[in-house]
């Protein structure tokens, strides 16, 4: 009985956040939905790593902690020599910690597009300071090659961002609006990297995709990809958890 009133009350909420048949939703609303999909209020995260080259494969472990659109902090597990290694972000405002050295470094907004931990995800896409429904305008369309099962939006950097990406093509599944794929383009209209969502699944109670590979059109053989592996919505933080004194906290 406990089950079948679980299974009910997933059903409501799927009816209520599902687009009705033969409307199209608000551009904003899903862009908003997928800004937040693995953040909410709060979340805490336990996430894997697989950053493969042409040449090298390696793997990091990290737990993650994110408090609204704001606030983001992660710590290296593994392996060994990365261990440790924090990242935060308040506002604003990102700092990286080597414990190696003990330095704590500030990272400027120049380089929010850098590399992550060598992989192919940027500063801005671990961290989230810029957001598709605040930092770009955007509109439905229908590309060439449409999928009839998907929903496409253009998103273009608003004015004054410093953003490096002259737009970008989201596809959600028409259904219940998860993300499918991000093509990232550049001011010469190439398409420099692909952002693929895979194995979607329920986890800490929400339906998502558990798995995001990013692919960058500019260097075969090259993909990062990270698998969610457990994650928690609006769990209670401790009042330090997104501060700098938690970044040279010892594990």
């Amino acid at each position: 009985m406990k089950g079948r009133r679980a299974l009910t009350l997933l059903a409501l909420v799927h009816a209520l956040t599902a687009p009705v048949p033969g409307t199209e939703p608000d551009a904003q609303a899903v862009l908003k939905r997928l800004d937040e999909l693995y953040r909410s209020d709060a979340s805490y995260a336990e996430v894997a790593l697989d950053i493969v080259t042409a040449h090298w494969q390696r793997t990091l472990e990290a737990r993650v902690w994110t408090a609204g659109m704001t606030k983001t902090f992660i710590r290296i597990l593994s392996p060994r020599k990365e261990r440790g290694v924090g990242t935060l972000r308040i506002d604003q405002q990102m700092w990286n910690y080597l414990p190696k050295t003990n330095k704590i470094i500030k990272i400027p907004p120049s380089m929010m597009m850098g590399s992550w931990m060598g992989s192919d995800f940027t500063n801005d896409d671990i961290v989230k300071e810029h957001t598709f429904s605040d930092d770009y305008t955007f509109a439905l369309f229908s590309p060439a090659d449409a999928d009839p099962a998907l929903l496409y939006l253009e998103c273009r950097p608003r004015e004054g961002r410093p953003i490096i990406w002259a737009r970008v093509v989201v596809a959600v599944r028409r259904d219940d609006l998860l993300p499918m794929r991000q093509v990232y383009y550049d001011d010469q209209g190439r398409a420099m990297r692909e952002l693929i969502f895979r194995e979607v699944k329920p986890l800490g109670g929400r339906v998502l995709p558990t798995v995001l590979e990013m692919v960058p059109r500019n260097k075969p053989g090259h993909k990062t990809i990270i698998r969610y592996q457990k994650i928690e919505f609006n769990p209670v933080l401790g009042a330090d958890v997104f501060s700098i004194r938690h970044l040279r906290t010892p594990l």
